[in-house]
């Protein structure tokens, strides 16, 4: 008997459909393995927040006899008393999320090569690019976005327990809500966040990538090395620190186009105006990216032909 007749026709012969996966897929899951990787992304935050808040907890107690001397009498040094540690915090979150995103940097291409472990991510279907890219997506946007869930969440915390204190003392919540301006200053940390300390400063995290694929040890010193260089000589031929002064502030975020300020006050006081069109329209900002841009697509063919150290 034939055994043709026991199977169906054409179904065994018909073409095999692949699946179609997105393109977005390797990119997102080589972001999440940096993030599974490197945990000090989240934990270093969390563990700075921690510190602050029980120091907050503990001076907490003098707060009622600061505020009832100056509670509907002077507006302005009743938001000093209050704002100062939603401050302080805002400003540690934005130094850790630095330091983060620095020794991140240094390490991300560095480490690969070092524990071998390149090899086996190699032999995964990623392109190098991909994985550069997730690479610098940490500092350029991971990191912000969890030092700003952090310190959202460690200032709401804060709120919550000064407003029980205060009404425990027979205070006011309402002037304390109404003067911190709680909604303002999220946002404006937030913008402060990505405008100062993840897209100005992007030229230095991609040249930390770009070496920290380059080195073979000492990643930090080879980065630090050729600036120091650079601002030497151009201090002992010019008599000028203009390229250490682009550099600095380049790293520590200052940048004059993110927003107008009343004075020197802290990015997060609701006096600061939003200049989001002088930001986007600033030619530094699309320099920078530019040269980003740059230094990632040569950690991209750095990664491509370097092998374990």
């Amino acid at each position: 008997m034939s055994t043709q007749s026991n199977t169906m026709p054409g179904f065994f012969d018909s073409p095999r459909v692949e699946p179609i996966l997105s393109s977005t897929h390797p990119f997102m899951w080589s972001l999440r393995r940096e993030v599974w990787e490197y945990r000090s992304i989240y934990l270093a935050p969390a563990a700075v927040a921690a510190v602050f808040l029980c120091g907050f907890l503990v001076t907490l107690g003098r707060l009622p006899a600061k505020l009832r001397g100056v509670e509907g009498i002077d507006p302005v040094r009743y938001r000093e008393i209050v704002a100062q540690p939603y401050d302080m915090i805002a400003g540690l979150m934005m130094l850790t999320g630095i330091l983060v995103s620095v020794f991140y940097c240094v390490d991300a291409l560095y480490g690969e090569r070092r524990d071998r472990s390149i090899l086996f991510w190699k032999s995964l279907p990623v392109s190098d690019l991909t994985a550069v890219l997730a690479k610098a997506t940490v500092p350029l946007l991971v990191v912000p976005l969890v030092t700003f869930a952090t310190a959202i969440a460690t200032q709401c915390i804060m709120l919550i327990v000064t407003s029980l204190v205060l009404l425990a003392n027979g205070l006011s919540v309402g002037t304390l809500w109404v003067q911190l301006s709680f909604f303002q200053m999220t946002i404006l940390l937030l913008y402060h966040l990505f405008t100062a300390h993840a897209l100005w400063p992007a030229p230095v995290y991609c040249w930390l990538l770009l070496v920290s694929g380059w080195a073979r040890r000492a990643v930090f010193l080879w980065a630090i090395l050729p600036v120091l260089a650079i601002a030497g000589l151009e201090r002992i031929v010019f008599h000028t620190s203009n390229f250490a002064m682009l550099v600095g502030t380049r790293f520590i975020g200052a940048t004059h186009h993110a927003a107008v300020q009343p004075g020197d006050v802290f990015p997060t006081n609701p006096m600061t105006h939003i200049t989001l069109a002088r930001y986007l329209t600033s030619p530094g900002l699309w320099l920078g990216l530019l040269v980003a841009a740059a230094f990632i697509y040569a950690a991209a063919r750095l990664r491509r032909d370097r092998g374990p150290i």
